[in-house]
């Protein structure tokens, strides 16, 4: 069982991002991974859809191991 869930308010405590703060929008306890909102920003390039007409590079969060973040009341 995490010690975070989606929706929790968390503090990055190690890692290139140490010191962010941002609310949890999702929990991979397979992988011991979390996602944070605003918190390790990844460019990915899209391919032209029919959702997506323009393709091109898009910013998405990245995902970062559930030991380097903490809850923050």
């Amino acid at each position: 069982m995490a010690h975070v869930k989606k929706g929790d308010k968390v503090q990055v405590i190690a890692g290139s991002h140490k010191g962010a703060t941002g609310t949890v929008t999702s929990v991979n306890e397979a992988k011991q991974r979390v996602i944070v909102e605003g918190v390790r920003k990844i460019k990915k390039a899209l391919k032209r859809s029919e959702a997506n007409p323009e393709g091109g590079i898009v910013e998405i969060d990245g995902p970062i191991h559930i030991s380097n973040v903490k809850k923050v009341d």
